[in-house]
């Protein structure tokens, strides 16, 4: 027997090759698709997270304006003319040591060196102003949202601050002494409202103040005065380091730079009346 195809058959042979062959190219074809909706997918949600990014991020922005902090509608009633929180012999906001040195401290409760101007000067300052020796001015500005991936941090926790100092002015210097012990890092998202709620009720801020933070009513409160003050820092020539620029912290005795708070007792001594000529930096905003 001839093992020969004839024709009939070779014609048929061709036409299951030409189907195989078809089916590997459906196939192939179908996998191609996938592949391509799969990163069409993801390049859409991609695209889809930018743009919510920048939504959120304009967002945030349309509550603030460019205006002076003398315009500003909505004003802690502990603060002072120039947006500072003054401290006195009680600790509470609002109040002072009449007829004693002023101690204005600008800082933002991101910077690492001013957690590094708490622990050389917390008790210290505490003690000027507990014995009357000087009247301390707390002013929380917002240099460093940019290092916080865009949660605002900064702001968040200023405004946290003087909704404190407005609405429960005798937990305010507890709660700036929090703040900095539970500091947290540059370039991370900080803490979260609730976190910063819980925070200040540990410090002894009555629980329905502390929800005005959790539920973001004090941003939205105060996130205009803090950026206001901010910008009116960053103005003023009398706040400007020997670079030229606003940094913080930045501490002033009787409105006169104090560089020297980096060497434990400096500041105390100053607002007493003595000087010291060590010195320290202040972080860049």
């Amino acid at each position: 027997m001839s093992n020969k195809q004839n024709k009939a058959d070779r014609r048929e042979a061709a036409r299951a090759e030409a189907l195989a062959l078809q089916q590997k190219q459906v196939s192939r074809d179908k996998r191609n698709r996938v592949i391509i909706f799969t990163v069409l997918g993801v390049a859409i949600a991609a695209l889809v997270g930018v743009a919510a990014f920048i939504l959120v991020n304009e967002a945030s922005k349309k509550d603030v304006e460019d205006v002076a902090l003398s315009e500003v509608e909505n004003v802690p009633s502990t603060a002072n003319a120039d947006g500072g929180i003054p401290v006195g012999s009680d600790l509470v906001a609002g109040t002072e040591n009449a007829g004693t040195p002023t101690v204005d401290v600008y800082l933002d409760y991101m910077c690492p060196v001013c957690g590094q101007f708490e622990d050389v000067n917390a008790a210290d300052v505490e003690t000027m102003a507990t014995e009357g020796d000087a009247t301390v001015v707390y002013y929380p500005v917002s240099i460093l949202d940019r290092l916080s991936r865009s949660t605002e941090y900064s702001t968040r926790a200023a405004a946290s601050a003087y909704w404190v100092a407005d609405q429960a002015p005798e937990a305010f210097f507890a709660y700036n002494e929090a703040l900095f012990a539970n500091q947290p890092d540059e370039n991370t998202p900080g803490l979260d409202n609730e976190e910063l709620a819980t925070i200040a009720e540990e410090a002894g801020v009555p629980a329905d103040v502390a929800a005005g933070i959790s539920d973001g009513t004090a941003r939205a409160t105060y996130g205009q005065y803090a950026y206001s003050l901010t910008n009116a820092a960053t103005e003023n020539p009398d706040l400007l380091n020997s670079s030229g620029s606003f940094g913080t912290p930045t501490v002033l005795v009787d409105g006169e730079r104090f560089e020297q708070w980096g060497t434990p007792g400096a500041l105390l001594a100053a607002a007493q009346g003595g000087t010291d000529e060590s010195s320290e930096e202040s972080s860049e905003g």
